[in-house]
């Protein structure tokens, strides 16, 4: 298979042109110090519809014939490809219909309806939605758009390389987020054919880690996807195209876990003030989880900021509970007067902050004369949850956590 060449993306590059925004790249002081080395963030969660996905869409549809823009094209996606589809459909004057899961966010839904596409909610997962795409496409003749695996998809995607190597000359290692490999690909491909010794590397969540398997194999596998937040990297199988791309030019494939990935959420939130979803902030989670394993100057992709409110807070919950900012516990107390007020000024005391709590007399095989409390507090971090664990055991409470 002929790989996708660099004159192929700066072609592409010319096409959005006025179209997409040329997205910034920050450097990350917290990411810089952590890591002894500069680190860089190339926000496409900043693009347009809040994601890297538009430049693909675009440059697809772009190429399409009167005739077939004409058909009308169609998506299969749980949120950021359906988003650039729709407005890429829209910006080329053809219609475009998406395909959605049911358990699609609706702000996802929202957004996607808001640029111009029919949506259908059909499935429980993506692979459900892109056989009703596939099957719409047959019906109607409408045009299928692949999220990743199409050669015009995958220069779209490439000119993120092209501009962290603008922005970046010196770069020395690229993290990209990983999940059907058309950015990482993309980029991979740009990067490569400026520049070949700067190291591209993939990121993936351990759950749904497709890539490390296929790479073994020698071409793509088919795999069960574990539950991971970061639903935007988590696909099943990849494609004939970005297999060849990545197995070609991608110098490796990391994963990371769903601690690392909460808490690279968490601290582009607090820290660099960038909202990303989970999948958008696999590269930082790599960071955090090997600060010192990258060449440097290092650029992290932050592929999209399109995350669910909901599950947003979720996150925010775990990351915190990771970094020791956040404890739950329960606490097994006398059943008398007097007890409970005991317990919440003896952790009053500690310094801790209470968030919320529960008492009940009724609790599965609790004793007789005992009550369990469940607390959730807000804490300084590790050590202050040990101290304040330690302290509640000496002082004769029975703690879980």
């Amino acid at each position: 298979m002929e790989l996708v060449g660099i004159d192929k993306i700066r072609i592409a590059r010319e096409t959005l042109h006025g179209v997409v925004r040329r997205t910034p790249l920050r450097h990350c002081e917290v990411l810089a110090h952590r890591c002894a080395v500069p680190v860089h963030l190339k926000c496409e969660n900043l693009q347009r519809t809040g994601s890297f996905k538009i430049r693909g869409a675009y440059v697809r549809i772009h190429a399409l014939s009167a005739d077939e823009r004409a058909r009308g094209v169609v998506a299969a996606s749980a949120g950021n490809h359906g988003q650039g589809v729709a407005l890429a459909a829209a910006m080329l004057g053809t219609a475009a219909t998406v395909y959605m899961p049911v358990s699609a966010s609706l702000p996802k839904v929202a957004a996607t309806r808001g640029y111009g596409a029919q949506v259908h909610l059909v499935g429980d997962v993506v692979e459900e939605s892109l056989a009703g795409a596939r099957a719409f496409a047959e019906e109607t003749g409408a045009v299928f758009i692949h999220p990743f695996d199409h050669p015009d998809v995958l220069a779209g995607q490439g000119t993120v390389g092209l501009e962290v190597l603008e922005q970046l000359p010196d770069v020395a290692t690229v993290l990209v987020p990983a999940g059907g490999g058309g950015l990482v690909g993309g980029i991979a491909a740009a990067v490569k054919g400026v520049k070949p010794e700067v190291q591209v590397i993939g990121v993936q969540a351990e759950a749904a880690a497709v890539w490390p398997a296929s790479l073994a194999a020698g071409s793509p596998v088919r795999l069960r996807c574990g539950h991971t937040m970061a639903d935007g990297i988590a696909v099943s199988e990849v494609g004939a195209v970005t297999f060849a791309h990545v197995s070609a030019l991608v110098d490796q494939v990391i994963t990371v876990g769903e601690e690392a990935l909460s808490q690279a959420l968490l601290l582009c939130l607090e820290r660099t003030k960038m909202l990303v979803e989970p999948a958008g902030a696999a590269a930082v989670a790599a960071l955090l989880e090997s600060p010192a394993h990258f060449p440097s100057p290092v650029c992290a992709v932050l592929s999209g900021g399109n995350v669910d409110p909901l599950l947003l807070m979720h996150i925010i919950r775990r990351g915190l509970t990771v970094d020791g900012r956040f404890l739950a516990l329960r606490v097994t107390v006398p059943d008398r007067p007097g007890e409970l007020a005991r317990l919440l000024a003896r952790i009053g005391a500690s310094g801790a902050n209470v968030v919320d709590v529960a008492h009940t007399r009724i609790a599965g095989r609790l004793p007789v004369g005992d009550a369990v409390v469940a607390l959730s507090l807000e804490t300084r971090g590790s050590e202050h949850c040990t101290a304040l664990i330690t302290d509640l055991g000496a002082a004769g409470y029975q703690v879980v956590q």
